[in-house]
């Protein structure tokens, strides 16, 4: 599919394989996470539009550029706030709203129990974060309600998807560009990744 990007990058490949160990502790898991998500913006943002930006330096007048952009980040609660921080990280101005959709491990739906979306739109691109894409579901709800807000531009940022995932979205959404660290093989009967990681929001925050 045109709109999903898989990295390639050596060092995500390698942060990768760290962060799917069982072993690793969530402290560890939480860098990992914070690495690989500075990973996934650099390669996700290589099209934000720039505007010219004079800056004096030292010696003269430098003629640069800055993000012409307005970007908002959409994590969905609760594993997508592990990635948050390092995009602010790189992307100071972000504004950032949060969207609460849980998973029915009965149905394997979406519920939907908090939105602090403001009353209108006011940036350019809304990335939607979740460290992993495995039905789908989450991720098509969540661009389903910015796009019924009225956000014109989504990307999807996730760590790890299963082929099942990446199919329900990319369906439901065909316009959204979806950047991953891995693809997978597969879900189990319980709706998990193989191989995958477990669950993220449970390794993020030693829940598990």
């Amino acid at each position: 599919m045109a709109q999903v990007v898989i990295s390639q990058h050596p060092l995500v490949r390698h942060k990768l394989t760290l962060l799917r160990r069982a072993t690793t502790e969530p402290k560890k898991f939480r860098e990992l996470v914070r690495e690989l998500s500075q990973f996934l913006l650099y390669e996700a943002t290589l099209d934000l539009p720039l505007q010219e930006r004079i800056v004096d330096t030292p010696l003269a007048p430098y003629h640069g550029h800055r993000i012409a952009e307005r970007v908002g980040l959409v994590p969905i609660l609760r594993a997508g706030l592990g990635m948050v921080d390092p995009i602010l990280d790189l992307i100071p101005t972000a504004h950032v709203w949060h969207l609460g959709l849980y998973r029915d491990h009965a149905t394997l739906k979406p519920v939907t129990y908090y939105n602090k979306l403001p009353p209108e739109v006011d940036v350019d691109l809304c990335l939607v974060l979740d460290p992993m894409l495995a039905t789908g579901g989450s991720a098509v709800a969540a661009v389903t309600v910015l796009k019924e807000w009225g956000a014109s531009r989504i990307k999807f940022l996730g760590l790890i998807a299963a082929p099942e995932g990446v199919q329900a979205l990319h369906q439901a959404h065909p316009d959204v560009p979806i950047h991953l660290a891995a693809l997978d093989d597969c879900l189990n009967d319980h709706g998990y990744i193989v191989p995958g990681l477990g669950d993220a929001g449970d390794r993020l925050f030693g829940t598990g």
